[in-house]
């Protein structure tokens, strides 16, 4: 294969999927924003900020001129914050083909327009193919080449199948997925559940709290995301239960370490600032609750930690609020179907 592929953002994900393919043998340019950062990878060949210790293929060229780093490719990953695509996007339309494919990387929702980062794109780049790529995937296992296992999801199967191939290698795993809404809302909405988790954990809770967090936290991301369009069963895959497991329970995840620093009394200001990096699930917690309003889906989780973030409310009072909700079934369809009485 030998189509040309360009990364715009030099995080730690753009990077560790610019190598995944750049081993391939794919010419891969990678925009970085920062003109230092991007003057030190050039030349180091490290990306020292977000993957210290990695080399960087010869196959990757790293450039601070956007327009130069998607001239003539076939494929445009955006690995930018989810809060920033609109605007990068806007940046290279002028210089976009329509054939050109755009495989979006982040994972978020849109908080003004609380629109996902598919419909994002619909808006600036309508006339272009788009995939997302998602699951659970740590870039610092990635880069190592630790087998990891991903779901590519695009209204052409087509498509997918495409950049499915383009990713595919011993260590990195593609699925497919048609089901577009439940791949985007499975991976953004994980992180919210991943900041309940480390707040649990900084405060010292134990396994059993953080089971029941996941758990209830799966059920309240199918229900938002069925309300959305999604197909359920697209929760049980690997954007949905198996990128929660991985943000839930890794230290590698921001977002759980985050919350960590929050449960254990830091300001939400305080734990950004420690983390040093982006922290996606800050932002999805105030675009996912906005979600849950509008529609109507009850999602006690998300709200409390909304409260938390936004509202300076106590996290051992959100505990307290969690634990003694009104008393109600399980799973509220079994019960009904079963005519329990």
């Amino acid at each position: 294969m030998d189509s040309k592929i360009a990364v715009i953002g030099g995080g730690s994900w753009g990077t560790a999927l610019a190598i995944v393919l750049g081993k391939k043998g794919f010419e891969v340019d990678i925009w970085m924003r920062d003109k230092k950062q991007c003057e030190h990878a050039k030349y180091a060949r490290e990306n020292v900020k977000y993957l210290p210790g990695i080399v960087l293929p010869n196959s990757i060229d790293i450039t601070n001129d956007i327009s130069e780093a998607i001239y003539k490719k076939d494929i445009i990953i955006s690995s930018v914050p989810s809060h920033t695509v609109r605007d990068i996007l806007k940046d290279m339309k002028k210089d976009m083909k329509k054939d050109q494919i755009i495989v979006n990387v982040s994972k978020g929702i849109e908080v003004d327009s609380l629109l996902r980062i598919s419909e994002v794109v619909k808006d600036e780049l309508p006339e272009n193919e788009y995939v997302v790529l998602s699951g659970p995937s740590h870039a610092e296992e990635v880069a190592k080449d630790v087998p990891t296992t991903v779901v590519v999801s695009s209204q052409k199967r087509k498509i997918a199948e495409y950049v499915q191939d383009i990713f595919m290698t011993p260590k990195f795993r593609v699925y497919t997925n048609p089901d577009v809404i439940g791949v985007e809302i499975g991976g953004a909405l994980k992180n919210i559940i991943a900041l309940g988790a480390g707040i649990s954990d900084g405060l010292g809770y134990g396994d059993n709290t953080r089971a029941a967090l996941m758990n209830r936290g799966f059920v309240e991301i199918a229900r938002l995301g069925s309300k959305m369009g999604a197909k359920e069963a697209t929760f049980a895959g690997l954007s949905g239960i198996g990128d929660l497991i991985v943000t839930c329970t890794s230290m590698h995840s921001r977002n759980r370490r985050a919350g960590m620093l929050i449960g254990q009394g830091k300001s939400l200001d305080e734990s950004i600032q420690s983390i040093g990096m982006v922290v996606e699930g800050i932002k999805t917690t105030n675009a996912g609750y906005k979600l849950s309003q509008k529609l109507g889906v009850e999602m006690p989780i998300t709200e409390e930690i909304y409260k938390v973030l936004y509202e300076n409310s106590d996290v051992k009072n959100a505990v307290i609020n969690l634990m003694m909700r009104n008393k109600k079934h399980e799973i509220e369809d079994i019960a009904e179907e079963n005519n329990w009485e």
